[in-house]
């Protein structure tokens, strides 16, 4: 269980529920049973007043039963949640978003690009890469496809 029990409404439905079942029930019983007492010992008691008062009675008791129970099953809800062990949370680190990201190689397609180390020269351009094996693996490898494609994909800076 994800979320607490005391934020279910369908919990909070349950309780509300069983209580007023069980306050209506209990109204119909006290209710019924003292007007039939009442009437009973006066000898003023009509047939309707002694089976109608006996029909209340029982379905004020069922009314009393069931919110008892949901009364007790809201009890074992509450025991049962408590004996779950509560989800420890993940401590998540912050996000730098000023550091530079470490990867230098990323997919294109099915070949994997690496990125090229190159000077720049005092003007601003760029000179010749400083990695010379790239070139040289290029040149060895069988190449299928154009011949640009390799030499390019090994050409570009990945930032």
């Amino acid at each position: 269980m994800n979320k607490s029990l005391t934020r279910s409404i369908g919990f909070w439905l349950l309780l509300v529920l069983a209580l007023a079942s069980t306050a209506v029930g209990g109204w119909l019983i006290s209710g019924q049973i003292g007007t039939m007492t009442t009437t009973l010992l006066d000898n003023t008691a009509t047939g309707v007043d002694v089976y109608v008062g006996q029909s209340l009675v029982v379905v004020g008791s069922a009314l009393l039963g069931a919110g008892v129970l949901g009364i007790l099953l809201a009890v074992a809800l509450v025991a049962v949640q408590s004996l779950i062990p509560a989800a420890t949370p993940v401590v998540v680190e912050p996000i730098d978003w000023t550091a530079e990201a470490d990867d230098t190689t990323a997919p294109v397609g099915d070949a994997t690009v690496t990125a090229v180390d190159e000077e720049t020269s005092a003007d601003g351009t760029l000179g010749t890469p400083v990695n010379d094996d790239v070139e040289a693996d290029a040149e060895t490898d069988d190449q299928k496809g154009s011949s640009g494609s390799t030499a390019t994909a090994t050409k570009i800076n990945v930032k």
